[in-house]
């Protein structure tokens, strides 16, 4: 049937139900192919609106009401401006002069239910003009719907009678609506974190997104009493290319969108990772390089709703002048010859100011930062600096009198962060300095880096001007110390900066980074020293936590060599403040107790290794001796004597004099000696030195050896949803082994914030563990849903440490439940022995690293057992589901 049929079916058939569907369904389906083949998404959702219109006014033409000039069938809200997306919702008024007839009970109620049977997302009322009235006085969403209204059906009289009345003062007024909706964007902006930058952005809600435009509409619209937001250039609230901004970013919003909707199949709003390739591809972006599609997307999507942003503080500061602030004088404070501070906002003394003096560009965040009074940049500066952006070249970078603002802005005590995100969203920043604006909206597709690099390199930057407050003290102790050390802050800025601005680009992004860093330091005068300081940091930001997390930092030689490459005191100590500060600002959850501990390990360890001279390494036989003496004389003093401590220590291997300090091996050694011949698992569980939430929790397991030891810890551990961060095992000559396992709560935090659970655990690993034959199941809990959505191949390398005499075997592989459990069971069957494991869980990325050797100590030196090894781990780690 043809489009005509189908209405006239609508009309006249008995149920107008399969009709309006079948003509719904084609619409729709034509809608969607006629989007994947590029048409204007504009004209679509307004088509689809159009199309809802047409069925809705035949289905209620059908009914006696309909002829009455008491009551309309009204479109408000999305619906009321004629936009509908695929799967919108349809937002209807039915609105009566003075409430409902007798007469029409019946057929209103089968209207309603008619419309529920067409299956389409209906929100309705049904409300006399006066209580809509009343209704919209007590609740801002019902009178911002009511702002935006079309009559369906029915006298339009209605509607227009009671469209006046919802822009009166009557209802609400000016000041009340614009007062409302500002702090209901507020909030909105809170709930998202306050920014832009989300990893699965809701492109109607998030900051910068429709919502604000919107909001933008509504303010409008009650201030002017307007229908059309385009109408504002008319009172000069908006230039042609603010226009032109907004038109282009709802319009780029509303691609996103539609494509979203059709890809989910359901009214969705939130840029999911499960649709994310999908819409990428719909939408005709592709694979550059190293840079995926759907990074590229993205890219837009942030760069998009940051240049909203930027507009929206513009508008809505315009309306706080002329609606809040409408009658009151001016409270005008003179900075300079080019600047002044009206009502705390900075402004230039007129629009000719960045013209006639380019500098000035620069100079107006260095006063912002001297100024913390200063809310923000007035609207009229903001246009006049976005009409100035293009003296911002190469000579303007080269300026002598530029370069000098911008290193006082780095060197003023501030909130840098906010002024440098103020830069960056004023699209200065980003010009400033080119190689940063090629990261501004750069995401990288994976749930380790939760943050654009732009966004993160500002976390970064915060992390750093934070330390100098006592308010992190606790957060991170050592670093707050250290941050008073260093001679010269500016220098920690700049590599905060540039840490990251190569990546994306292919190759190493640490080295290209310091050839920019350097650069910089050179264009803005810093000596040879800083700058090679810098470039130095740069380039090796990564090495800390890199030897931290990946390495045995417990071995002497690892610490010998990671202080090698440290030319000076100075030079570790930047380095630690910069890694805690990048560690803390790429994901919250990265960040623990566990981490901190480990790099304040490795800073104390290199920091003494540089005192003792990299050229004298550790004897590891004196570490040892020394280690078991002063462990010994503890023990002395607790009435231990040699003949019970020497035949424990006789069983363990030496490197467990390396691993653990004096006081916990003695804790240890006492702890076992009064166990006695328990033939129970003896399970200790402490938290580190300093209170119940620094540092992490240990577990020591001392029982008959198994060789499924490992698996069934782990597996026990996994099911208590426990996070285990470090593990060692150390068997040797005895029947017995000692198990430590590092392991923190689903929060990161250890087991001592909730001593009831730390006893379970304990009495849980006795019973599980005490019977070799029953042994846990490895645990089978489904893989949350966006890690489903970064699979990649399973990775097993292999090295020699040739010094320790083991192999070094490093996994990389998609987190999922009972993981560890897993790996465990494998090396069990290949009769390997694992003496430590260090865990790192990066997002949805696991790169472990496991010290392995044969069952009789030796490091796997036959290929054919390392490639077999190599095949079962993958092939066991890529079936799971």
């Amino acid at each position: 049937m043809d489009r005509s049929e189908l209405e006239s079916r609508i009309s006249n058939d008995t149920s107008p139900v399969f009709a309006a569907r079948e003509l719904l369904r084609e619409s729709y389906n034509a809608d969607a192919e006629a989007f994947r083949q590029g048409a204007d998404v504009r004209a679509l959702v307004h088509a689809r609106a159009n199309t809802i219109d047409k069925v809705l006014r035949l289905i209620w033409n059908r009914y006696p009401f309909s002829r009455s000039s008491d009551i309309a069938l009204v479109a408000v809200g999305g619906y009321g401006r004629g936009e509908l997306h695929p799967h919108s919702d349809i937002d209807l008024l039915i609105l009566t002069r003075h409430g409902i007839e007798e007469a029409w009970q019946d057929d209103l109620g089968a209207f309603v239910t008619l419309l529920w049977d067409l299956k389409l997302d209906i929100g309705h009322s049904v409300r006399s003009m006066e209580e809509c009235l009343s209704s919209a006085r007590q609740d801002i969403t019902i009178l911002t719907n009511l702002l935006e209204t079309r009559t369906i059906a029915g006298p339009d009289g209605l509607r227009a009678e009671l469209s006046e009345l919802v822009y009166s003062d009557e209802v609400s007024s000016d000041r009340d609506y614009f007062l409302a909706k500002r702090e209901e964007q507020q909030q909105r902006h809170k709930k998202y974190g306050d920014t832009e930058y989300n990893l699965e952005p809701n492109v109607k809600g998030s900051p910068g997104a429709l919502r604000d435009i919107q909001t933008i509409g509504w303010i409008t619209k009650r201030h002017f009493g307007l229908q059309n937001i385009a109408d504002l250039t008319r009172f000069s609230i908006l230039t042609e290319e603010e226009h032109q901004i907004l038109h282009q970013g709802e319009t780029f919003l509303w691609q996103l969108r539609y494509g979203l909707q059709l890809i989910a199949d359901r009214n969705e709003n939130r840029l999911l990772f499960d649709h994310q390739r999908a819409l990428a591809e719909m939408l005709g972006y592709k694979d550059e390089g190293k840079r995926l599609g759907v990074e590229l997307m993205m890219q837009s999507y942030y760069r998009t709703v940051l240049a909203l942003a930027e507009l929206a503080d513009v508008i809505l500061q315009y309306y706080d002048e002329a609606i809040i602030g409408e009658g009151s004088e001016d409270e005008i404070r003179p900075l300079n010859k080019r600047f002044q501070i009206r009502n705390l906002y900075i402004e230039a003394i007129n629009n000719q100011v960045f013209a006639y003096a380019p500098y000035a560009i620069m100079e107006i965040f260095v006063l912002v930062a001297q100024h913390p009074e200063i809310k923000g940049i007035r609207a009229t500066t903001i246009r006049s600096l976005r009409a100035h952006r293009h003296l911002i070249d190469d000579a303007f970078r080269s300026d002598l009198a530029v370069t000098t603002l911008f290193m006082e802005l780095l060197r003023t005590p501030h909130a840098l962060d906010q002024t440098l995100s103020a830069m960056k969203k004023y699209n200065v920043l980003g010009r400033y300095l080119p190689e940063f604006g090629q990261i501004i909206g750069q995401m990288q597709h994976d749930l380790f880096h939760i943050y654009t690099v732009d966004a993160h390199t500002m976390r970064v930057i915060r992390n750093m001007a934070r330390l100098n407050s006592t308010d992190v003290r606790n957060e991170y102790p050592l670093a707050s110390r250290l941050i008073h050390r260093l001679p010269k802050l500016e220098t920690l800025f700049i590599a905060g900066l540039y840490h990251d601005v190569a990546k994306g680009r292919g190759g190493d992004h640490s080295e290209l980074g310091a050839i920019d860093a350097e650069a910089f330091c050179e264009r803005h005068h810093l000596s040879e020293r800083d700058t090679q300081l810098v470039s130095w940091l740069v380039e090796n930001h990564l090495l800390m936590s890199m030897t931290a997390q990946r390495k045995d930092i417990s071995d002497p030689d690892i610490i010998q060599a990671f202080a090698r490459a440290m030319p000076s005191q100075a030079h570790l100590d930047y380095l630690y403040i910069l890694t805690v500060c990048d560690i803390s600002a790429t994901n919250p959850k990265l960040w623990n107790t566990w981490r901190a501990s480990l790099l304040r390990q490795l800073y104390i360890e290199a920091k003494r290794a540089l005192r003792r001279g990299t050229d004298t390494p550790v004897d590891r036989q004196a570490w040892i001796r020394a280690t078991r003496e002063e462990a010994r004389q503890i023990l002395h003093a607790q009435k231990m004597t040699d003949e019970q401590i020497d035949p424990i220590w006789e069983t363990v291997d030496e490197d467990y004099f390396l691993q653990d300090s004096t006081v916990d091996i003695a804790w240890q050694t006492a702890a076992i000696i009064r166990h006695g011949d328990n033939p129970d698992p003896l399970v200790l569980i402490r938290d580190t030195r300093g209170g119940p939430t620094d540092g992490y929790s240990q577990i020591i397991i001392y029982m008959k050896d198994r060789v499924a030891l490992f698996a069934a810890t782990t597996a026990v551990l996994e099911q208590l949803n426990l996070n285990i961060v470090d593990a060692r095992i150390n068997s040797s000559e005895g029947p017995h082994s000692i198990s430590s396992y590092v392991v923190l709560d689903e929060q990161g935090q250890p087991l001592g914030v909730d001593p009831t659970r730390k006893e379970r655990v304990r009495k849980r690993l006795i019973e599980e563990l005490d019977d070799p034959e029953d042994y846990p199941d490895i645990i089978h809990r489904r893989t949350p849903r966006q890690l489903k959505h970064f699979a990649f191949p399973t990775e097993v390398t292999f090295s020699n440490d040739t010094i320790n005499q083991r192999t070094v075997m490093e996994v990389i592989t998609p987190d999922r439940p009972g993981l560890l459990a897993r790996i465990g069971q494998v090396l069990l069957e290949h009769r390997v022995r694992l003496t430590n494991a260090k865990i790192a869980t990066l997002g949805e990325r696991v790169e472990d690293v496991f010290f392995i050797t044969d069952e009789h100590g030796e490091p796997l030196r036959d290929p054919g057992v390392c490639q077999a090894l190599q095949q079962d781990l993958c092939q066991m780690l890529d079936d799971i589901e």
